[in-house]
Order: C-alpha cells, then structure tokens, then sequence
C-alpha cells in the first residue's frame, strides 16, 4: 500500500511539476523526508524483542548481529549473537521478513523483553518502517544506534576522536557470562603487523581463565592502547586496526580510552599551588579540642591535615566523629596536610655506657618516606569468587551433615588396577559414586533459581581444583554414564588445563553437583560453601586409621555435605549420605561398571 502511494506521488510530481519547477535530486537521507511524514505512509515494523535465552537470563548484550538493516530473513536464519549470563547464544528467526532497524548496536546491553529491532515483510519498504508509538529506550540505558551512528568502539572514544573511515576502535571484548574486567597478558602482533581472519591477536586474563582474542576480519594493527599487563573494562577501548590500505599516519587516536566517558578534563593545579586563603599550607588548627569520641582512622586525619576536632561538627552518635566527617571538612575547606617534622640527627658522639646496663645502639627514626610494605592487588578471578562465595554465605541457608567412610575395600581395588597399571585416585571414585548416589537420589541433583527448585535430568559433577589465581570447577559431564578410568582422564586432562588457565568457558560452566577434596593436604574434615545455583557440595577429608570395637585397624574418611536448606531436606541428606556410603564400602560394582543399588530405599 505504501509503496502503490509512493509511486503515485512521484509520477504526479514529474509529469506534472517538471515543465513548471525543475528537478532537485536531493540526497538519499533527504529524500525520505519529503514523503514519509506521516504513519500513512510509512510501515508498521513487527516489534523484536530480547529474549530469554536462559533460565536464569535477566538481561543481554548483543555480541554481534548476524544480518545488517535491509538484509532479507529465511525461517531458521541466524539473527544475532547474545551474551547471556551463561554463553554467548544465537538468536535464530522463524519468519521470513527483512530487518528494518536496529535499535540496540553491538556491545550494549538490555533487559530481556526490551525492543532491539523492527522487522518488516519481505514485501514492504524496509526503509520507512516507522518506530512503535509506545517504544522506550532500552533498560540498559545505552541510545538506540541509527544507520549513520557510528560503531560502538568509535563512540566511545569521544565525539573529539571519531574514527575516519577505515579505521576501527577495538573494544575489551567479553569472553566469559561474568566478565567484567580483563587483563591483557600478551599482545601476539606487533604495531604495523597484518592480521588475517582468525588469527589470535591477544592472550586476555578473564575472571576464570586466560582466553585468547581472535579478529573475525583482515585489517592492521595500527596502535595499542593497552599495553601488556594493563587490565581494563569490557567495552574499554584496546587497539586500533586499520584496513590494509589505510595510511598509518592518518589514524584518530581517542582521547580516552573508557567507554563512553567524556575526554578527561584539564588537570588540576600543583601540589605546590597555594591553597585556599582560609587554610594555608602547614597552618595548624588552634581550636581547642572537643569531647568527641573518635577512633584511629580520624586520629591520624586529624594529625596529618593539623586539624582539631572541636573545629568539626561529628555525626556519629553518641558523640562521635566519624572518618567521613573529617574527610567532608577537608574537602569543603581545602584543607593541605601539615608538612611532617623532620628528625634532627643526634648530636655529640655515641651515647656512654652507664651503670645500669650495655651501651644501647641508636634506633634509627622514620624519615617520613613511603612505607615498605605494599599492597597486593586483587586478581579477577580473586575477585569474582570473593562475590560469589559471599553471596552465597549470605543468601543461601547452609545445612551440613557429615559421615564416616570405611575405604579399606576400595584402597584394595585401588592396588589391584595398580598392578594392571591402571592408575585412579580416591577421588576418582569418589566421583563416580557421587554420579551414581544422584542418581538414586535426585532430589540432590537439583539447582534453586528465581524462588523455584529445578530437577536436572543429566549428572554433571563439578570437580574443585586449585591454580595459582584461585579455585575453579571444571565439569566431568554425564558422569554417571562414564567408566572409572574414563573419569580419571578427564579429570587429569581438566586439572591440567585449569593450572595452566587454557579452560574453556563450557568446560566449568554449569555442573549440578561438586566436590571439594582436601584430603590430600591432610585436611581431616571441613565445610565447604556451596557453588549457586546448584543446592549442595561434598567435602572430602583424609584417609585416617582408627581402631574398630575389635580393636583392628581400618582406614575412616569422613565427608560432609553442605546442603541448600531450601531444596533438601535433612532426610534427603541421609539418604545420600548413606548411599555413597554404601557404594565407597563396597566400591567393586564402580570399577567393574555395574550400577546396583546398594541403599535401603524411602518409604
């Protein structure tokens, strides 16, 4: 219909107006003002909503999109790709139609229901599609991009270091669901080096493991703007690449490299600068004190800017002031600190033995230089299972329940694949039996999301190892399904990928059960914290002999199960308890592959 109008204007305008007025070619941006003003004119796009491509999924980033406005659209056609809180997932299509408008550009993000584009039929205007009367902005607070906007890396440098055309701004990418932050580790090309599609471009630390930054397209690494060993933001700006043809020397470089921050502002005045007239350097505050109470912290703010603390109102009840307090003062009346009193060496020769003892030797003062000590930064996987563990000890209710295991049958089957040099530890078969025991109790094999408990069909254990920058989990998938020595290799091949960072986010994604060993530090019993969503973890303790009623030796290793309270109850704990109980005391079905039941089932 739009279209049928269109056309009956423009030849009304050219067989009509064109002996009178002549004819004005306007550009292509214009030329759609002068007919598409109005919603009977243009067309109504279908709404395409971000959706929830995970269970636990509140919000996306668009990774990169897949088709380009006016690109036609088959049923099953891939659409984007979207960052979940999981993995980066494809957003496939089951219409045919054409994409009309994207409103939210690669890299930002949005909440799941929010409006990220317009799609029209293959046989309409894809160009006059006309935004939804009640559409807002995206919850993720980022403006919807236009056909003339520039790429998202370019509008974070600024609007004084736009990119010209062929050069690209390359942005910290986000390589794992809880990225943040990213440390580059190590650029693999140099300044002024070609790249090619596929080639690895940089080593980048993520908050699990060290990934590596791949380029999808042949450019020019122009510049880099954060060196080796320099962490920055996902969306911080990194390099800057260049088509091959692209004269170096032309290249924009961005005023700031923070995206969308404005360029940073004129520094401030020298230390040295005299300060405000009401505090000069070095005065000291001749109010009396007051009878406030105050702690350490306020203490030395108060010596090192000469303050007193009847010149400052505290806040703190009862009578107290507060560190925030004096930090206010300092800042509304530009106070500078007190210049420290140099130490004057003693004079006249070394002090003279008395009496009383031994000739002392001189205590060396502190010279007022900077301190010795340093401050050890916190690393991003550090920092990440800080939050989790955290929110996890915060907002689960652990219960625990713990038992003790007799292994003297299972070292015996341990020594006799020895000797068919079949190598596993107890951990293997702790695996296992822990795969199995789900098995016969899955109310354990279950995760709590969003208020609900989710059964899982599959037995994927996590298994917790420790690396230099902290403990991660890699996954042994389908466990239950696997052989003991099958077991045994993945979690070697897992551990040694995982000390040495070359992880992949799907292979410690996920699990819906883990176990913690300690056992081979000696470590007799503990509690460890459970890993969300999942609702329980095992803790294994060492192997230790202890004398029976009959006063023989037997070798005891006490487990304990840390458990959502909200999922599991205390029985369903004992159940599985007593479970794997049963199968590590009796562990020949586990090596020879046989999944019998070895527990009283519940009534």
């Amino acid at each position: 219909m739009a279209n049928m109008i269109r056309c009956g204007v423009g030849i009304f305008t050219v067989k009509h107006a064109k002996q009178v007025v002549p004819r004005v070619w306007l550009p292509a941006r214009y030329q759609r003002l002068c007919f598409h003003t109005s919603w009977i004119l243009d067309v109504k796009g279908k709404e395409l909503l971000m959706p929830a491509l995970s269970p636990t999924m509140e919000n996306g980033i668009i990774v990169k999109w897949l088709k380009k406005e006016g690109d036609p659209i088959t049923a099953g056609d891939a659409i984007a790709d979207i960052q979940t809180d999981k993995a980066v997932m494809t957003l496939e299509f089951d219409d045919e139609s054409v994409l009309a408008k994207i409103i939210v550009p690669e890299g930002n993000n949005a909440k799941v229901g929010d409006l990220i584009a317009l799609t029209v039929e293959a046989d309409e205007d894809w160009k006059s599609v006309e935004m939804p009367s009640g559409a807002a902005a995206p919850s993720g607070g980022a403006p919807a991009a236009s056909a003339s906007a520039p790429p998202p890396a370019a509008a974070a440098s600024g609007p004084a270091a736009e990119p010209p055309a062929g050069q690209t701004n390359v942005a910290m990418p986000s390589l794992s669901p809880t990225m943040t932050t990213g440390t580059i580790v190590k650029w693999h090309k140099k300044v002024g080096d070609a790249i090619q599609a596929g080639d690895a471009v940089a080593d980048i630390q993520t908050d699990k493991a060290v990934m590596t930054f791949e380029m999808e397209e042949e450019a020019v690494l122009a510049k880099i703007l954060a060196p080796e060993g320099s962490q920055a933001e996902v969306g911080d700006l990194i390099a800057i690449i260049v088509e091959k043809d692209f004269d170096l020397s032309n290249i924009v470089v961005p005023t700031t490299t923070k995206q969308g921050q404005a360029p940073a502002p004129a520094p401030a005045a020298p230390a040295s600068a005299a300060p405000a007239a009401g505090a000069p350097s070095g005065a000291k505050d001749s109010t009396p004190p007051s009878g406030q109470v105050y702690g350490l912290a306020v203490k030395r703010l108060l010596e090192e800017y000469g303050l007193s603390s009847g010149s400052i109102k505290g806040t703190g009840r009862p009578n107290r002031l507060l560190k925030e307090d004096v930090l206010a003062h300092i800042q509304s009346k530009n106070v500078q600190k007190v210049a420290p009193k140099s130490v004057s060496a003693p004079s006249g020769d070394a002090p003279k033995a008395t009496a009383k003892g031994p000739v002392s030797s001189p205590v060396s003062a502190w010279s007022g230089g900077p301190s010795t000590f340093t401050d050890g930064a916190v690393s991003n996987i550090r920092a990440v299972i800080a939050k989790r563990l955290g929110e996890s000890k915060s907002n689960i209710p652990h219960s625990y329940a713990s038992i003790d295991i007799n292994i003297d049958k299972l070292n015996e089957v341990r020594s006799k694949l020895r000797t068919e040099n079949i190598k596993v530890s107890v951990n293997d078969f702790i695996t296992k039996a822990v795969a199995h025991a789900l098995l016969e109790c899955p109310d354990v094999n279950a995760l709590y999301q969003n208020g609900q408990i989710i059964p899982q069909h599959k037995v994927d254990v996590s298994v917790a190892v420790s690396t230099p920058t902290g403990l991660i989990t890699p996954i042994v998938f389908n466990a239950s399904a696997k052989g003991i020595t099958e077991i045994a290799n993945d979690i070697r091949t897992l551990a040694g990928k995982a000390r040495e960072g070359k992880l992949q986010p799907q292979e410690f994604q996920g699990g819906t059960f883990t176990i913690s060993n300690l056992g081979m530090f000696g470590i007799k019993d503990f509690s460890a914290i459970i890993n969300p969503p999942q609702t329980a973890i095992l803790a294994v303790g060492t192997g230790r002999e202890l004398l029976d009623v009959s006063l023989k030796k037997s070798t005891v290793m006490t487990v304990t199960l840390s458990y959502d309270r909200r999922a599991i109850d205390e029985d369903q704990a004992a159940d599985f308890l007593a479970v794997l109980q049963a199968m590590l005391q009796d562990p020949t079905f586990l090596a020879v592959g046989r999944a019998q039941s070895l527990r009283h089932r519940r009534e």
